[in-house]
């Protein structure tokens, strides 16, 4: 059995091009996600395929390159930044003879890393503990080790039988804590909800800045770093914006492929975003790839059901672009946008207006419906 990843390791990294697009953008990216893991970057092996090897992903040439890079840089982990399947990961395991990762493992590992809260925690090992059934082949447990011998023989089981059933038990537990957890956020968000305080999400990629504007704006000390997923565990804060009440929580930054065991895991953290009356879009302006970056999030948004919760983006970073601070306004006067610097404050009394202006509007939405016709009223017995 081969070691888990830790601090300090030489990588190779594996990047194939299969078509998908933003090549350069994806490298760059992974190497940000292998150094925010705490390994270095030795080398890069680059290729085109029309479609993934099914035996080893990369194809046995490729391989073959991929060993010499390693023995020429003297790497001790290959990460891929691509799923490979529990089949290919053996494989390229024996034909490498060191560890293999492929993206969702490296993601999986940071966010481990990462997480603070009991919550958290929990949410973290629930993802592992199911990435990692898929990929019990080998004659040993995780959980406790049958030995021979009186008083320690195992309960008449294969090994691999007994990996599974211990961590069967392992992911219910984890989930039934989860749903406890979650109860106990219901009944918080339904206190909120009955005094009618604006809840706004700050959402966007990872190491957006969204964790530094959360900071600016509520003076919490949340941790924030030039790092991808530096905020793993929600905060939120009671904020005061020219007399009105808000409630600002800093959630998880997203990113492109998001591995699904990652989302199914944080899916109660996440949903606190669906909750929301706003969302604060948070995007890199500075960022070449901008773009896909607002599409990806858009894209997670839509699987945890906040796909319809409004949006304001923060156009953040203005300080790299020499963009002015500004309000962009769209039909009927929406706010589209706002165009800030987290870090050098530029254009966050903008950003307070418009949350301000968004919690008057809530206060009279929510005054018109009681102010509604009688009959809709519901009868008091």
């Amino acid at each position: 059995m081969f070691e888990r990843p830790s601090s300090g390791q030489r990588a190779v990294l594996v990047q194939l091009d299969l078509g998908q697009g933003a090549i350069d953008e994806r490298l760059s990216e992974l190497k940000l996600l292998v150094t925010s893991a705490g390994a270095s970057v030795e080398a890069v092996v680059q290729g085109r395929r029309p479609a993934p090897d099914p035996a080893l992903f990369a194809g046995r040439g490729k391989v073959q390159e991929i060993a010499e890079t390693l023995r020429a840089h003297e790497g001790d982990i290959v990460i891929f930044n691509h799923v490979l399947s529990p089949g290919q990961q053996r494989n390229l395991e024996r034909e490498l003879q060191c560890m293999v990762i492929d993206r969702t493992a490296l993601i999986l590992d940071i966010f481990a890393q990462r997480a603070r809260s009991h919550e958290g925690k929990l949410q973290v090992e629930l993802a592992q503990l199911e990435h990692l059934s898929t990929r019990l082949v080998r004659g040993w447990t995780h959980l406790e080790r049958q030995k021979g011998g009186i008083g320690l023989r195992g309960p008449g089981e294969k090994q691999l039988e007994t990996d599974r059933r211990l961590l069967g038990n392992r992911v219910k537990l984890l989930k039934l804590q989860l749903v406890r957890l979650e109860k106990q956020r219901k009944v918080r968000r339904r206190a909120r909800e009955r005094r009618s305080v604006l809840s706004v999400s700050l959402v966007g990629y990872t190491n957006a800045g969204k964790s530094t504007l959360f900071n600016a704006l509520t003076k919490a000390g949340a941790y924030a770093a030039d790092q991808l997923f530096a905020t793993l565990d929600t905060t939120s804060r009671r904020l005061y914006v020219d007399g009105e009440n808000v409630v600002l929580s800093d959630t998880v930054g997203f990113i492109r492929d998001l591995p699904h065991a990652l989302v199914a895991a944080f899916r109660a953290t996440l949903e606190e975003t669906a909750q929301a009356d706003v969302l604060l879009h948070v995007v890199d302006s500075a960022s070449e790839d901008r773009d896909a970056q607002i599409a990806s999030v858009n894209e997670v948004l839509a699987e945890i059901g906040a796909g319809d919760v409004e949006q304001i983006l923060v156009w953040n970073k203005i300080d790299l672009t020499h963009a002015a601070p500004a309000v962009e306004r769209g039909d009927c006067a929406r706010i589209r946008r706002v165009f800030l610097s987290a870090r050098t404050g530029e254009g966050l009394d903008l950003l307070r207006e418009v949350l301000a202006e968004a919690a008057r509007q809530m206060r009279t939405n929510d005054a018109g419906r009681m102010d509604g016709p009688v009959d809709e009223l519901p009868i008091q017995t």
